[in-house]
């Protein structure tokens, strides 16, 4: 029995300052579990509220302040997945929390920000079980006839679903593209809604062989590696499954994304920079009739953003998520 307890506490993930992941199931995480509280914002009067959409999804809402209660105006609305490798991070975090404040003030948006279920306590694909249903439940606004029981005022009021768009962070980047995906297969979004377009930032992606970009921190894209087996025990194909290769043989066609944009951000010194790449440049020879566009930041690191939201590169970056946004 004692070599058994020695076995369950061994330690099968660890990054450093961040979280810790036992053999017997345990959870040590240091960072980005505390909550933040919604409120009006100081700086930027975006307003913010929490919504539960089920027992174990709910979200965040962000309201720009030129929207008025009982108003008339519409915004976009801008679904967001947080990142964090499936295992860190929360809509009610406030590093995610801030960010969304400047984000939503700056594209003059209605940002619906996902809360899901964490991994290893809930493996892949909880995550993107989680996603959905909250994609839906912000669709079920779009007919304007009103969502029962759950309606929220601020998508009746202020939503304009003709532009819907999906956005993510580093492994929120992975589920936005899956979100999209999903919406545009046969059990679609309920109310007639459409996806936009999509934005990836920084997006968490692998395969089976190796990337340039990956040599800058072997150690730091070793780690992306075996947080992945260890979120998702279930994917039988590893680094080749559909969840996190989306270039993998038996991945659904990249043609049939249901959107006619896509923004991919990159990072020039992120380890994930050329898998992004990849997934720019095969969804421009699939087929698809949509466009792409790829906004890079010189010198920076994976999600560089969220450190500093107010940098010179964050702003760029975000200014062009705002134009984004806001096309028709």
């Amino acid at each position: 029995m004692a070599g058994s307890g020695a076995s369950d506490d061994e330690v099968v993930f660890e990054a450093a300052h961040l979280i810790r992941i036992f053999k017997s199931g345990r959870v040590e995480r240091y960072f980005g579990s505390d909550p933040f509280p919604a409120s009006t914002d100081a700086g930027t009067g975006v307003a913010s509220k929490d919504r539960a959409i089920s027992p174990d999804v709910a979200v965040r809402l962000y309201l720009p302040p030129g929207a008025k209660e009982g108003g008339s105006s519409r915004l976009p609305v801008l679904v967001y997945f947080h990142g964090g490798g499936f295992c860190l991070l929360s809509a009610f975090n406030g590093i995610i929390h801030g960010y969304l404040n400047s984000l939503a003030a700056r594209a003059g948006a209605l940002v619906v920000s996902v809360e899901y279920r964490l991994a290893p306590e809930h493996p892949i694909p909880a995550a993107y079980e989680d996603s959905w249903r909250a994609l839906v439940w912000v669709a079920s606004h779009a007919s304007g006839a009103g969502a029962g029981a759950s309606e929220e005022a601020w998508l009746a009021d202020h939503a304009d679903f003709s532009r819907l768009s999906l956005a993510g962070d580093s492994a929120g980047g992975n589920i936005a593209h899956h979100m999209a995906m999903r919406a545009g297969g046969a059990e679609g979004l309920p109310g007639g809604a459409r996806i936009s377009g999509v934005v990836l930032v920084h997006p968490y992606f692998l395969s089976s062989g190796r990337v340039a970009s990956e040599e800058s921190n072997p150690a730091m894209a070793e780690n992306l590696v075996r947080m992945w087996r260890v979120v998702a025990p279930a994917a039988t194909t590893g680094l080749d499954d559909p969840w996190i290769n989306p270039l993998a043989d038996g991945a659904p066609a990249l043609r049939a994304l249901p959107c006619g944009r896509v923004l991919v951000c990159l990072a020039e010194e992120d380890v994930l920079h050329d898998r992004g790449r990849a997934y720019c440049e095969a969804l421009r020879a699939s087929g698809w009739g949509g466009q792409v566009e790829v906004v890079e930041a010189a010198g920076q690191g994976h999600c560089f953003h969220l450190a500093d939201y107010t940098s010179g590169d964050a702003v760029r970056q975000d200014e062009a998520i705002a134009r984004f946004l806001n096309l028709h």
